[in-house]
């Protein structure tokens, strides 16, 4: 007896299965507000010199606001004052002859900033200063979260394989919290970015581990559905975050704010079951039987309780004799499992290079920066909303590789269409962003079920680790524009392209049972 058929006997999709996946939706929405938290809480505010220490000159001080600003700072070519400079005397002559000032020696600024507080009231950027010759501090903040994403991924990936995905989820929930709320109170920069770090690692857990959780719960004919949901979580979190960073503008209850979820998140692990499927594949009958019955009392299915025998359960996930735990290395070990491990690395790593290489990009809105975090996160719905309708109509496969084409030639056309043209160009940059994000929702569902029971956490970890990779590089594929203006949109298109010939190599697995060891690979 395969588990999809017992899972047909007590209701693939009832009540159990709907509360795993609440339980899930609560702790990953703090997810995609970490994941570009960083637009919020290392905001650049509008900055110049501070002048307060030239109060003592008497003739300063009988001076306006705006005039002290004219004679102790020069002005840029748009006519806004300089952020970085400060004359080094006090130029009087500037009041009555403000084109005067050419010549005048300049000095970096000597007693720090002055920051614009109107639409943040503090940041990373004010409260450490990291701006001119400090501002490639602040970028690295987000590269240094993404790190710590990849590492995560990997580590949580081998881990749950090994110790089961429920107490891994606890494990990812509690570190998280705990890292991302004592980040929001350091003291110093480099205490700020080391637990940025940890914060990332932990919290990666909460996204490989729930999305196996729920696969692994619920029949053939709503995988899809539940995959469809878990990526959503993610377009919620995006949009919420917008509103979320409106009311609160100070960066440490920033951070407190968009974590505090995962407190109710804790509290609701206790009902989040462990996956049976992990359970029998791993010797532990009477446990997988324990869940099993809960399962069926809670979908109303109680008078098969009785014919879940261990004996029964035994059979449902035919084990493979092992001497040591499954690692990474078992990706590569067997030919037809090192060639999916191949092909599944590359299309995710071109899925996320494409997809936030767009979401980098895209310029052009005229609105503040609220309103385009919310259309960002509202221009996935549709996307995603598609893809629950196609990929039981035309199959994973090839749902992924028509994303991905879509993706690249919208790259493609804002290639062609002149710069001037910013309206069209953006509007293709949208249509693309929506098409990223449908391939990067597919990828996720297909990539659990094509991995086999014993190693699929393993196989999401290493996915994820090359995602995390393709991440990293997709700001550094953005600065080629300055060899070529297009050479970024180039790369990008490559890569698109790129990744949907890969997929299309891919195995179907719509209306498929989920393999459950490496032999299963082996005899496809």
């Amino acid at each position: 007896m395969k588990f999809e058929n017992i899972l047909a006997d007590i209701n693939g999709f009832g009540r159990f299965q709907k509360m795993i996946l609440v339980i899930s939706f609560i702790g990953r929405f703090t997810l995609p507000c970490h994941f570009v938290l960083n637009n919020f809480i290392g905001a650049v505010p509008s900055h110049h010199c501070d002048i307060s220490s030239l109060d003592q000159v008497f003739f300063l001080s009988n001076l306006s606001e705006a005039e002290r600003l004219s004679v102790s700072i020069p002005l840029k070519e748009d006519g806004s004052l300089n952020s970085c400079q400060m004359f080094a005397e006090p130029q009087y002559h500037l009041l009555l002859n403000s084109s005067g000032a050419a010549d005048a020696p300049t000095v970096p600024c000597q007693n720090g900033w002055v920051y614009d507080n109107t639409t943040f009231k503090s940041t990373l950027t004010s409260q450490w200063d990291l701006v001119c010759d400090s501002r490639g501090k602040n970028k690295a903040t987000a590269s240094i979260f993404f790190v710590g994403v990849m590492f995560g991924a990997i580590t949580f990936g081998s881990l749950s394989d090994r110790f089961g995905r429920r107490i891994m989820l606890l494990v990812s929930y509690v570190s998280g919290m705990l890292t991302a709320v004592a980040s929001a109170f350091s003291t110093s920069y480099v205490m700020f970015a080391v637990l940025r770090f940890f914060t990332g690692f932990c919290i990666t857990g909460i996204v490989i581990v729930s999305t196996v959780l729920n696969v692994e719960w619920v029949d053939i004919e709503h995988r899809k559905l539940v995959g469809v949901i878990d990526s959503l979580s993610w377009t919620f979190g995006s949009a919420a975050l917008a509103a979320i960073a409106y009311f609160v503008t100070d960066w440490r209850w920033l951070i407190v704010s968009v974590t505090s979820p995962l407190t109710l998140a804790i509290i609701t692990w206790r009902w989040m079951p462990e996956s049976a499927r992990w359970l029998i594949a791993n010797g532990k009958l009477e446990q997988a039987q324990m869940y099993l019955k809960e399962c069926a009392k809670m979908n109303g299915t109680t008078e098969l309780i009785d014919t879940f025998k261990t004996e029964t359960l035994s059979t449902a996930v035919v084990n493979e004799k092992r001497a040591r735990p499954y690692s990474y290395s078992d990706l590569i070990r067997t030919p037809n499992m090192r060639k999916l491990a191949l092909r599944t690395g590359i299309v995710w790593f071109c899925v996320a290079s494409a997809f936030y290489g767009i979401s980098f990009n895209i310029t052009g809105f005229g609105l503040n920066i609220y309103l385009t975090q919310l259309t960002y996160g509202l221009i996935e719905l549709p996307a995603k909303v598609s893809v629950y309708y196609l990929l039981d109509k035309i199959g994973r496969r090839r749902t992924e590789v028509g994303a991905l084409l879509m993706v690249g030639i919208c790259l493609g056309i804002n290639i062609v269409i002149p710069n001037g043209m910013s309206t069209i160009r953006t509007v293709v940059a949208i249509i693309g962003k929506g098409f990223s994000a449908a391939s990067f929702a597919t990828i996720v569902l297909y990539s659990s079920e094509l991995y086999p029971t014993v190693i699929r956490q393993n196989g999401m970890g290493y996915n994820s680790f090359l995602a995390r990779i393709g991440v990293a590089v997709a700001p550094l594929i953005l600065l080629l524009d300055e060899v070529w203006k297009d050479l970024p949109q180039v790369v990008l298109c490559f890569l698109a392209l790129l990744g949907a010939t890969v997929a299309s190599m891919l195995p179907e697995t719509r209306d498929r049972c989920l393999p459950e060891t490496i032999e299963d690979i082996e005899r496809q």
